[in-house]
């Protein structure tokens, strides 16, 4: 028969009780710490709007750079990209001949490449020409780590009797390049060796003298284009393997001044309207055989043009205010807001 002293008994538990109750605040402890820790580890919020001055820049494209923290902002009236900061520092990022107006840009970061979209819509009284007045289309190609020059691609001289304005661009998995082109029914094509073709030309992508055509492009990683078209307000479907068959997507809401886009994911696309200041967001259960409104987001009316994404679906807008400079009326703010549905 086992024997025990009740002495050492109650020692035992004596000794338990106070090193659970030594445990108990070191975990207490511990976990405050971890919290702080956690909060001061914590991702700083992102702004809602990003001011930045510069006179009478009139930016129509932007695009974020994550890995530099920054923004690339094109101008209708100098030859320049611009970079901007959360802090609204404006800076010169690149500058060079081959740029009259700069229009819309991509930011191919896997390539460490900027690609920019070059016209002429007269704006920059020191380099428009009556040889490139709204006859213009360009692609340029930037280094998009120092912002040197890497090519620039005549795009108009492959149609030269043609009015030309070289708007958006789109990326494909393989490098090349669709460049949309609002005076011309075209879709040009630029290979990652700087080879330009005529992707697709049609003239059901028309638009009547003056206004604005074809806009807006992104790359579908299911192989096809979306397309934008401003004056019918409608957005197409173009395969890659067969630009040809391109279809209208079947939408309700009408896209009337659409410009830029953003594909957020496969089946979420945003679009801004200039004309309703508006940026809407659609959604599609076919493949984008056809699209329904999801969500809407209303702008100042300061010309919104396009979007640029900032972190997974989390994308911002540029207020060009393009209104004030068809009236000839100055802007020296400009502003970047960040997009809430």
């Amino acid at each position: 028969m086992t024997s025990f002293s009740p002495t050492i008994t109650l020692r035992s538990t004596r000794s338990r009780a106070l090193l659970l109750s030594v445990l108990s605040v070191g975990l207490l402890f511990s976990a405050a710490s971890c919290s702080d820790d956690d909060d001061n580890d914590a991702a700083p919020s992102l702004p809602e709007t990003v001011a930045f001055t510069q006179a009478n820049l009139f930016p129509e494209g932007v695009q974020y750079d994550a890995k530099n923290t920054r923004y690339y902002v094109s101008s209708q009236t100098a030859g320049t990209v611009g970079q901007v900061k959360d802090d609204g520092t404006y800076s010169v990022f690149a500058e060079n001949a081959a740029l009259v107006s700069s229009i819309g840009m991509n930011l191919d970061e896997g390539r460490s490449r900027l690609l920019v979209a070059v016209s002429d819509p007269g704006y920059n009284t020191q380099r428009t020409s009556a040889a490139t007045l709204r006859k213009l289309a360009r692609l340029a190609i930037f280094n998009s780590d120092n912002g040197q020059l890497i090519s620039t691609t005549d795009l108009g001289g492959l149609r030269p009797t043609q009015n030309h304005f070289a708007n958006d661009i789109a990326v494909d998995a393989q490098g090349n390049a669709y460049v949309t082109d609002s005076f011309s029914p075209i879709i040009y094509k630029v290979d990652a060796q700087g080879v330009a073709s005529i992707f697709l030309e049609n003239a059901q992508l028309a638009a009547p003298a003056g206004m604005f055509g074809l806009n807006g492009i992104v790359y579908h990683p299911d192989g096809y284009l979306l397309v934008a078209k401003s004056d019918e307000g409608a957005l197409f479907k173009v395969p890659i393997s067969n630009p040809a068959s391109f279809t209208k997507v079947s939408i309700s809401q009408d896209l009337k001044g659409a410009d830029g886009m953003l594909l957020q994911d496969n089946t979420t696309l945003q679009v801004v309207t200039n004309a309703q200041a508006k940026v809407y967001r659609l959604t599609t259960a076919n493949a984008w055989g056809a699209a329904t409104l999801s969500g809407t987001f209303s702008t100042p009316p300061q010309y919104p043009t396009t979007l640029a994404r900032r972190s997974g679906a989390d994308s911002y807008v540029l207020y060009s205010n393009l209104n004030a400079l068809q009236a000839n009326q100055p802007v020296s703010v400009f502003t970047i807001a960040r997009v809430r549905f």
